[in-house]
């Protein structure tokens, strides 16, 4: 049962001609407006949304399948008399014709505007009707994925410019605001400025416009009347592709389960969601400077226009950044595509220490793998535990995360020569995955070392550029060996030119950066050990020691990591890992949580407060 809010003298419009055919199949046999986002067509929430707050009636100017389009919406029983406007050459004509089909409704009312493939939160629609002003343009602060018209507001929100996407400028982005596409007329808009710009627009420059362009040369005038809306953290989207549609399914799904489920299934990508905070993935957050970030820009346009060198360019490049010859060291695309490539060398038993990254014994049958659980409560383990359990195990291999992930359990370098030692002695594979060494406190952690590797031909170090200096969108990782046999299939087996430009750029620039990197190190350890003691303060938590740049951390007053992680996600928009499918203990519940700035640290500190201190 709707509470409704009757709003005297109000119509709402809405322009449904367009064909969506950037949606492809799915506006095939239906109109663009007719597409599903989470089980509801965007036509049908909308006008529930409308009839909510009871206006008057509903002008829907339709065009495409305007037939079936009718008969659908007057399938769905809304209360409120709708108006149909039929657009007979949507295909030749923009939106522009549309509203001008339906102008002399404008001038009977005020008018709630409003384009068929948006999806919002109800509050938008009463935001309008509630502020006192009369005409409005619903704005947001412009972000990445927005596409379209912007404008340009003054300090008291009056539209200064509208942009349409022809005059784009990047560089100006901090001063835009988006256009929603809902716009709040009043009747004495529509009757003295907008219906007569319209016509006179549409008369001198045709029908294949948009009807925000009479807005742009309205603006112009000194009393135009025209004020934007901010809204403030609202959900919407606007769906003109397989790929928003995608999008808004995550962002408005209303099942929280199935909501996290949804985001953690990309695996990234989330400067899609700008207004979430990502504690799941692993980066540096204090690293690169902008400095290094703005070399990068300078020479945008011939990275992007250009090819990469080939692998024995950048091997050359590797090699000259950690100090290794060329032979014992091969750059990939992202350490993901070096342990595929590896491990295909890696045959028979092989041990792994659980929990851990998944992504070397998903590389492997269930009965060729040898687990190693530690056991106490925090789950480390020592060189000497993983010799002492391994020795009579008859393995092949062994793979070693340090510090692991995600218990942060670091072995030192001391540990770590006395396990290659060992691992030589025995004719092992030891495969040591150090991507996330250099945020141990131990000064010299790394075991890239080129006398290290020229002693121990069954050591393999992989490594994740991405994660230990802050650039994952470059996709870079290393593989070095003495073996060069295995590292020569390596470079052979991936691609020629399996880092871009932009990859290759920032190796070529990287040591010119190490003083920076150095002191990025000394402030994450700092802002760790802080992190640290105020997430240990939260009695609901119990925290793992870590020499990672993520926290381990157990539940412990009866919250589950399932809706902690839903509670996080659906009042907070912050997004943490939920382990409690890769550690089954005994029904104990874990969280990992990435470390990131101060900042942001907090947000997650005062969440966190709120869900499991009540």
């Amino acid at each position: 049962m709707y509470k409704y809010n009757h709003v005297k003298n109000m119509q709402a419009i809405i322009l449904a001609a367009g064909m969506g055919s950037r949606l492809k199949e799915l506006t095939k046999n239906n109109t663009k407006c007719m597409v599903k986002v989470n089980g509801i067509t965007l036509i049908d929430r909308m006008l529930h949304q409308i009839e909510k707050n009871k206006i008057d009636r509903i002008i829907i100017v339709v065009g495409y399948k305007r037939d079936l389009l009718k008969e659908y919406i007057n399938s769905l029983d809304i209360k409120i008399p709708i108006t149909f406007v039929e657009n007979s050459i949507y295909n030749k004509t923009n939106n522009i014709y549309s509203l001008y089909l339906a102008r002399d409704y404008l001038k009977e009312d005020d008018t709630l505007l409003f384009e068929s493939d948006l999806i919002f939160e109800d509050n938008m629609i009463k935001m309008l009707i509630e502020d006192k002003r009369p005409t409005l343009a619903l704005v947001d602060k412009y972000e990445a994925w927005m596409d379209g018209t912007c404008v340009k507001l003054d300090e008291n929100s009056n539209i200064d410019a509208f942009i349409p996407g022809s005059k784009f400028k990047f560089n100006e982005i901090d001063e835009y605001y988006k256009t929603i596409n809902i716009y709040k007329f009043s009747k004495n808009f529509s009757e003295t400025h907008y219906v007569p710009f319209l016509e006179a627009y549409s008369k001198a420059l045709g029908n294949n416009e948009y009807y925000e362009q009479v807005l742009k040369v309205i603006t112009m005038l000194d009393d135009s009347e025209l004020k934007a809306k901010k809204i403030n953290g609202e959900k919407w989207y606007e769906i003109d592709d397989v790929q928003d549609l995608d999008i808004a399914e995550t962002i408005f799904m209303e099942d929280k389960d199935k909501k996290v489920e949804l985001f953690q299934e990309r695996y990234g990508g989330y400067w899609r969601y700008p207004k979430l905070l990502d504690f799941c993935y692993l980066v540096n957050p204090y690293f690169p400077p902008e400095k290094l970030i703005n070399e990068m820009k300078s020479s945008f346009d011939k990275l992007l226009t250009q090819y990469p060198s080939g692998m024995k360019v950048n091997s050359l490049l590797v090699a000259k950044n950690f100090n290794v010859p060329q032979e014992n060291i091969v750059v990939g695309n992202g350490a993901a595509e070096l342990i595929k490539s590896v491990m295909n060398k890696f045959n028979g038993k092989t041990g792994i220490i659980k929990p851990t990254f998944e992504e070397y014994n998903h590389r492997y049958n269930e009965e060729d793998i040898v687990v190693y659980w530690p056991k106490n409560e925090n789950y480390e383990y020592s060189a000497n535990d993983l010799i002492n359990y391994y020795n009579d195990k008859n393995i092949k291999n062994l793979i070693l995360i340090n510090p692991d992930n995600p218990t942060g359990n670091y072995i030192d370098k001391k540990g770590l020569l006395q396990l290659i030692e060992w691992s030589n002695k025995n004719n092992i594979r030891l495969l040591i995955d150090e991507s996330f060494v250099d945020f141990a406190d131990e000064e010299d952690s790394t075991i890239i070392n080129k006398s290290i590797i020229e002693k121990n031909k069954n050591l393999f170090i992989m490594k994740s550029i991405s994660k230990s200096y802050g650039v994952p969108g470059l996709r870079l990782g290393i593989l070095v060996s003495g073996n060069k046999e295995i590292i020569d299939y390596v470079k052979k087996d991936v691609s020629i030119w399996n880092i871009n430009s932009f990859g290759e750029f920032y190796l070529q620039i990287a040591e010119k950066y190490k003083k920076d990197y150095k002191k990025a190190l000394e402030q994450f350890k700092i802002e760790r050990k802080r992190f640290v003691n105020e997430l240990s303060n939260i009695k609901a938590f119990r925290i793992i020691p870590t020499q990672a740049n993520y926290i381990m951390a157990e539940i412990i007053n009866g919250v589950t990591s399932k809706e902690l992680n839903k509670e996080l996600l659906d009042k907070y928009n912050i997004l943490i890992k939920d382990l409690t499918k890769k550690i089954k203990d005994n029904n104990r519940q874990y969280v990992r949580i990435a470390i990131r700035d101060t900042q942001d640290n907090n947000k997650l500190l005062n969440a966190l407060k709120d869900i499991l201190e009540k």
